[in-house]
């Protein structure tokens, strides 16, 4: 009988600081990471029964010389984010005698950076791993298999292999409910992936999901992947929806949720009452600029003609906490941006607002705009040494403002909307403001020790050791006294100040650096070309 085929999974390190590498609000409640690699076991779940397989996520443990020793083959593959790391892991098992396989997003996106890879899978999963293991057992391997234009019909997708992550070790753990995104945003590669009509998955299948996970015994947080998990509101609305209030209320209500989803979510009051029904308690929603003429240039039409404040605290009034992601960096956008972000911050009382500097990913309308205008920077889809995302990269493309402007404002406004009292004036805020009436979460007792220990570490990391102390003590007695059923979820966000906090400090001075390297710069051209005459 010929031996089962061992295949090594690895998931590349986020190497770099970020905006989502957490640690230190992970580090309360025992855990290592965020999130768990959703995608690597998506992949492990569409490999044959028969193979031996094993999963290293290298952001949660190291990946061993036993490890590779013991593999016949290695699958790997990440965002742009995580591309050195891939890159260097594909050395690494390629030092060792291994072949390897890689696929993912920044591989599809750009496949050069990944040639020496024993074999390239490009596009979605669905469709070119099974052309690959066809040519595997005959013998009959080549270098790149690619989708190109076909997107997978995601209801044929398994079942992730949910138990081969080790739970405690994660904050969270992902499904995915839907692909594609029905915008056109000009920045944003997901529509250049995963295409513009929204797949989704059929309610048995998502059930089918989150009941492997609830036998496996994971309880708390799930968080829906999604692209944009409102892309298809009729089928959330008629069909999933209804029938995941009806699994959660038969399982005694072991999980509640998070996704990400446009702005126009708050339109639709039956579908925020049905996700609050369900145990929805944040989105991440992009806003991107305050600015009308930046939207419409950029194709960010769903978030015109509104009050982007109005919307997001509508939202909230269904129990539903926001996380903003913001853009610096526009071609239209004026020297007055920095006022307008941090107006729209405070009006919105969003705690968490990602602000990023603009990035021409490979192959969104962005990049190829800016390529017909001669004016992207040489290497520009290779990530930055150091830069875990946009916070701390950007600008790979010749700006049409100059540049020190742009950091210069960027600056103040990480300095000024992540400042202490900023931060928690608008947790109280939004604190104040949730409606938690009908938060139905049952977590078992190992669940509520582990939290308890957390709380009383946050107690004394923020409550003792932290120099913004005092304010961290007169929000949360406010928030007692104010809101004292959505004191879990606010004491959720002040956690994830001893990430920001710190983050703050590393990206002001990261930014300070380079304006000090653009202003030289600056000073010295005049001179140089005066020396020249």
């Amino acid at each position: 009988m010929k031996p089962a085929t061992r295949c090594l999974l690895v998931y590349p390190e986020f190497r770099s600081e970020s905006f989502w590498n957490y640690r230190a609000t992970c580090s309360l409640v025992g855990a290592r990471y965020p999130a768990a690699p959703l995608g690597m076991i998506t992949v492990a779940a569409l490999l044959p029964e028969s193979w031996d397989l094993r999963l290293v996520d290298r952001n949660v443990e190291e990946l061993t010389d036993t490890d590779i020793e013991w593999a016949d083959i290695v699958f790997a593959g990440g965002m742009i984010s995580q591309q050195a790391a891939l890159i260097d892991l594909i050395e690494l098992i390629r030092e060792r005698g291994k072949p390897i396989v890689v696929g993912g997003p920044d591989a599809t996106s750009s496949p050069h950076l990944y040639h020496r890879a024993t074999y390239l899978a490009l596009g979605e999963a669905e469709i070119t791993l099974p052309r690959w293991l066809a040519d595997f057992e005959s013998g009959t391997l080549r270098h790149v298999y690619e989708a190109g234009e076909e997107l997978a019909d995601v209801t044929g997708s398994p079942i992730p292999r949910f138990d081969l992550l080790k739970f405690n070790r994660y904050l969270h753990v992902g499904v995915q409910y839907a692909r594609g995104c029905p915008f056109r945003c000009e920045f944003c590669d997901i529509i250049e992936l995963f295409g513009r009509v929204p797949r989704v998955k059929g309610t048995d299948q998502m059930l089918a999901e989150l009941d492997r996970l609830h036998g496996l015994g994971y309880r708390g947080h799930v968080d829906f992947v999604d692209d944009n998990f409102i892309g298809n509101q009729k089928a959330l609305t008629s069909s999933f929806l209804p029938d995941l209030k009806t699994w959660l209320e038969g399982k005694r209500w072991p999980f509640e949720f998070s996704t990400e989803a446009s702005i126009n979510i708050s339109d639709n009051e039956t579908l925020l009452e049905m996700m609050q029904s369900v145990g929805f308690s944040a989105i991440f929603v992009g806003i991107e600029s305050p600015d009308e003429d930046t939207l419409k240039a950029t194709q960010k039409l769903q978030n015109t003609k509104r009050s982007i404040a109005d919307s997001v605290r509508k939202i909230y009034s269904y129990g539903i906490f926001v996380n903003c992601g913001y853009i610096v960096g526009f071609d239209t956008e004026h020297d007055g941006v920095a006022d307008g972000i941090l107006h729209l911050i405070e009006a919105s009382a969003v705690p968490v607002n990602m602000v990023g500097m603009l990035f021409a990913l490979p192959n969104t309308q962005l990049q190829k705009r800016l390529a017909k205008e001669g004016r992207l920077s040489d290497g520009f889809e290779l990530a930055p040494d150091g830069a875990g995302d946009q916070g701390a990269s950007g600008l790979n493309f010749e700006t049409l403002r100059p540049r020190v402007d742009i950091l210069r404002d960027y600056r103040r406004v990480i300095d000024e909307s992540f400042a202490p009292d900023a931060y928690f004036e608008r947790v109280l805020d939004v604190g104040s403001a949730l409606d938690c009436s009908q938060k139905k979460l049952r977590l078992p007792l190992r669940y509520v020790l582990r939290d308890m220990r957390g709380l009383f570490t946050l107690l004394f990391r923020m409550g003792i050791t932290k120099s913004y102390r005092g304010r961290f003590w007169r929000t949360l007695g406010k928030l007692l006294r104010r809101n004292p059923k959505g004191l879990r979820y606010s004491i959720a966000m002040m956690a994830l100040y001893l990430h920001f906090g710190e983050f703050r400090h590393y990206l002001i001075t990261r930014l300070s650096d380079e304006i000090g390297r653009q202003e030289n710069t600056a000073v010295a051209a005049p001179r140089e070309e005066a020396a020249s005459v």
